[in-house]
């Protein structure tokens, strides 16, 4: 496999590396588990699961904000 630096992700257009950075986090969210959270990491995801709960027609889901923000690139 070839070795990827820093700078040669720099050389890409930022489109290409908003794409890059979507790979590596689709990548990461496959895995949960390997992700710790810190007490307000979880205290957040508590409150706004408790806010979508109270009013789930508000926001939009990910699949549609995906597609909004791919789109604007």
């Amino acid at each position: 496999m070839p070795t990827v630096t820093v700078a040669d992700v720099l050389r890409l257009s930022v489109p290409d590396r908003i794409r890059l950075a979507q790979e590596i986090w689709d990548s990461v969210v496959e895995v949960p588990e390997a992700v710790e959270l810190t007490r307000e990491q979880s205290e957040e995801i508590d409150r706004r699961l408790a806010a979508y709960e109270k009013n789930p027609e508000q926001g939009s889901p990910w699949p549609e904000v995906k597609k909004r923000i791919l789109s604007s690139l």
